[in-house]
């Protein structure tokens, strides 16, 4: 390696030189400098280079090793044709006068200088790491044909770099190099002067040289006789010199011996060169053994004539041992069954073994380069590969577990080692994976997992696991403030079914009630198999036992459909279910599911086929609410749903201009039922669309009615919830009913809630504005109770603001109300919107209303609910 300082202002008039190429060809330049174990570094650049751009070069020069730019010097041989010699600017430099630099393909051809020029990196496979559009790489030599490094030229887009580009790297890799040997040149004269011209030289005797080296060293004539030796050799053979000296090897080891001795003179004498002519080992003891390497040397006359053989002999052992281990280690790499992957600091991959290969798919080839997160299975958090590399980088290894891909794609668990190697100043130097597939250990763990925590005939988790789950349950109810239901469903008389059709038939009908079962639950909820015919349900996020009743009914509902078994019999059961309810009926695992139990004893003893809750207050009030659920199930075809109408006024004229519908339920069995009471277990149960579409045909009906009467109404009111809103179909179904029933659409008003609009504001503005657009007015209901944006109010298409009638109620004495009625009528105004009152029961709320400006009103001061046969009189009165 030739080493000569280059100052830095060298450095600044090759950043000058390369700045001027970049500006010339709108380009970037670098000049990577090589060290003497062929690393490469970044000695100048032009301005504006991404430093990933040079991070990616050097990674690739770094570990591209087929490149092969550290050239030798050869003799510069002319071109075939004078033209393409004339387009050649490598023969223009002096630098090249005696000797040409190959570049990665021998460029005294113009088709190979050509190859210097990349004008697509993409379709080069060997320069797509680069990420980069096209490139020019020169190499640049000292002017003994010694490498020093490599200037390349690029820019992120292919084709932009041609033949002028080209030109004028080659020139600045000229000029570097007139440069590089001009600097050899002065460094060669400095040392001269230092030096001096000696006048007198010390000279040392020829024996006093070779006594100096621990090696063994002789010389021999051209005869083959002894001429002299060291004291080495002296030790070794255990002879004096002068009993060497002299002699030859016949007659110091005899004839056998001497034979190997001279043919190797002869090996060094025809070879014209060194030679090692022989390694061999040397002592009697397997501990003592020494590995010795002899190296001949022909000695010849000025005139060329043989003069005789040099010989050294020396101790190797150490390089030998070192051999051995790396031997050693080489065989256990290729031939370990657990996969080995290196990379270089930068955590690119520089070997893999055969393990490797056969365990993820991958060749060696396809991944020399690459980055070990190509196999990221996408399973672990960013976060877990942050604290493996800093564990890594502090302690030096990492060990655990690792999700990776295969080249087919299929994912698969590994057991990892990495351990850091560092070289000898403490920096990293390689990374080192070792790993095992434990694809077979992580089936056989699960399947222990499955038979120790679930059951082997329902696979629904065991006793065991249901209370690991009931405890985690448990805690997340606390967190969330939330109730938690424990179900323990026992089936009632199942004895008698494996009694009489058998265990097998049994088993078939429990299968089938734990997917029946499970069916009936949400993702999150919990079934198990904890007995024979013993189930136990988790049902988390209760808010109030009307979720738990709803969970019960559709628990029960499994049971009512017979059980098909493979001999053809429809057989039936039944069951009986036991509650109890986190954190009221217990604040842990055991006794949640020990109440839970005696809950079920309680509905078995009262006959069977039943459920109780633990307390027996809330049974009471269970049975109530499915009571009426399932009234409410035959309500529409029992015709117990009826609608009264309660009339709107102008509160300046305090006449009618409108009714609102308002549904009422009257059960044969439970009477009349108030809708604050029903409507929202209609809304769980699924009921309250088809109960909607009832209320708006009746109502659209009624208005035809009074039309025909001759008893105009102007708009009847219809209140539509949320989930009608929500279905895509309701505005389909809103003009069928109008079609159907005749009603003019001028003559309907449909008022949602503020909360059900913001639920899905953009969806609710699309639907509201199609239904305006048939001429129905849009109210807003309850406004001010739940919640709004005003940016999407604005937006809504709506007519009017009702005022709800907790802000009506104690106005105008309670300040508080007063205040916010006026600030929704002043609201409503500035939307150009029509404020209504609703809950108007006394004529100081009447005046405060009107005073204020609001428009509409309907309460009792002016008429309570009425059939449809009163309203028609009370319009004629208005």
């Amino acid at each position: 390696m030739i080493d000569v300082a280059i100052s830095q202002k060298q450095l600044l008039d090759w950043a000058n030189d390369l700045q001027l190429v970049a500006d010339l060809t709108q380009a970037h330049a670098v000049i990577l400098k090589a060290s003497e174990v062929g690393e490469y570094s970044l000695l100048v650049r032009s301005e504006h280079c991404s430093p990933s751009d040079i991070e990616a070069l050097l990674r690739h020069f770094n570990l591209k090793t087929y490149l092969n730019l550290q050239q030798n010097a050869i003799p510069k041989v002319n071109t075939s044709s004078s033209s393409a010699t004339s387009d050649n600017f490598f023969h223009q430099s002096e630098t090249f006068s005696h000797y040409q630099v190959n570049l990665p393909v021998d460029i005294r051809h113009i088709n190979a200088y050509q190859q210097a020029l990349i004008q697509d990196v993409k379709s080069s496979p060997k320069w797509r790491d680069t990420a980069l559009g096209s490139l020019i790489y020169l190499p640049i030599i000292w002017s003994s044909g010694a490498h020093f490094g490599v200037l390349c030229l690029f820019h992120k887009a292919a084709l932009h770099l041609d033949q002028r580009a080209l030109q004028l790297a080659s020139l600045t890799v000229n000029s570097v190099q007139l440069n590089l040997s001009e600097l050899l040149k002065l460094k060669q004269q400095a040392q001269m002067v230092l030096r001096g011209e000696s006048k007198s030289m010390d000279v040392i005797s020829l024996q006093t040289f070779i006594d100096s080296f621990e090696e063994h060293i002789w010389v021999k004539n051209a005869e083959g006789v002894y001429t002299i030796c060291n004291q080495s050799v002296e030790k070794a053979w255990e002879l004096p010199s002068r009993e060497i000296v002299g002699k030859t090897d016949e007659e110091l080891f005899g004839k056998d011996i001497a034979e190997i001795f001279l043919h190797g003179d002869k090996q060094a004498i025809d070879a014209g060169a060194p030679i090692i002519v022989a390694e061999c080992l040397d002592g009697q003891s397997q501990n003592k053994h020494l590995w010795l390497e002899t190296l001949k040397v022909p000695a010849l006359t000025p005139e060329g004539t043989l003069a005789g053989v040099i010989g050294m002999t020396r101790n190797i052992s150490k390089h030998k041992e070192v051999e051995e281990q790396l031997t050693l280690a080489t065989n256990v790499f290729k031939h370990s069954l657990e996969g080995v992957v290196v990379t270089d600091r930068h955590g690119n991959i520089t070997d893999v073994n055969g393990a490797f290969y056969e365990i993820t798919g991958y060749s060696r080839e396809e991944l020399l380069g690459q980055n070990p997160r190509l196999f990221n299975s996408g399973r672990h958090e960013k976060v877990f590969f942050e604290t493996m590399w800093n564990n890594l980088l502090e302690t030096g290894k990492w060990n655990g577990e690792i999700w990776n891909r295969r080249k087919d794609g299929t994912i698969f668990p590994q057991n990892i080692t990495i351990s850091t190697i560092f070289d000898e100043v403490g920096e990293v130097r390689y990374f080192v994976a070792v790993f095992a597939d434990i694809s077979a250990q992580k089936q056989s763990e699960a399947k222990l997992a499955h038979l120790a925590y679930f059951d082997p005939l329902t696979h629904l988790p065991n006793r065991m696991k249901l209370m690991m789950q009931l405890k985690q349950e448990i805690k997340h109810a606390k967190r969330l403030n939330a109730q938690l239901a424990t179900v323990f469903i026992d089936v009632d008389l199942f004895k008698h079914i494996n009694d009489s059709f058998g265990h097998s038939i049994g088993d078939e009908m429990l299968v089938e009630l734990a997917k029946r079962l499970r069916s009936q639950l949400r993702e999150q909820d919990v079934l198990s198999r904890i007995g024979g015919d013993e189930f136990v349900a988790l049902v988390s996020g209760i808010q109030k036992l009307e979720d738990a009743n709803l969970v019960i009914e559709q628990l029960r509902q499994v049971f009512e459909q017979p059980f098909v078994v493979s001999t053809g019999d429809h057989l039936r059961l039944t069951a009986s279910m036991g509650v109890s309810i986190y954190p009221s009926d217990g604040a842990n695992a055991d006794t949640l599911l020990r109440n839970a139990d005696a809950a079920m004893y309680r509905a078995k003893s009262e006959g069977r086929n039943n459920y109780a809750f633990y307390t027996e207050s809330l049974t009471k009030e269970s049975i109530e609410h499915l009571k009426l659920q399932s009234a409410l199930y035959g309500a529409l075809e029992q015709n117990a749903l009826y609608l009264m109408y309660q009339p709107k006024l102008d509160l300046v004229s305090r006449k009618a201009i409108g009714v609102e519908a308002l549904l009422r339920w009257n059960d044969p069995v439970l009477g009349q039922i108030s809708p604050g009471v029903f409507i929202p277990v209609a809304e769980k149960i699924g009921l309250i669309y088809d109960i909607g579409l009832w209320v708006l045909e009746t109502a659209c009906l009624q208005g035809v009615r009074w039309l025909a009467e001759g008893k105009p109404f102007g708009r009847i009111a219809v209140n539509v919830a949320g989930q009608q809103l929500q279905r895509s179909s309701f505005v389909e179904d809103v003009k069928r009913i109008l079609a159907e029933t005749g009603l003019p659409a001028t003559c309907l008003e449909l008022e949602v809630t503020e909360s059900v609009m913001m639920h899905n504001p953009d969806t609710a503005i699309r639907d509201l504005k199609l239904l305006g657009d048939l001429g129905i007015e849009l109210s807003v209901d309850d406004f001010g109770t739940g919640y709004s944006s005003l940016n999407y109010l604005k937006k809504l298409p709506i007519h009017k603001l009702k005022i709800d009638q907790s802000f009506v109620r104690d106005i105008p004495f309670d300040t508080n109300n007063t205040a916010i009625a006026k600030a929704v009528i002043a609201l409503g105004h500035a939307l150009k919107l029509e404020i209504v009152a609703e809950g108007v029961e006394t004529q100081d709320q009447a005046e405060f209303l009107t005073q204020n400006l609001c428009e509409q009103a309907q309460g009792y001061l002016f008429s309570r609910p009425l059939l449809p046969a009163d309203v028609g009189a009370f319009l004629a009165k208005s």
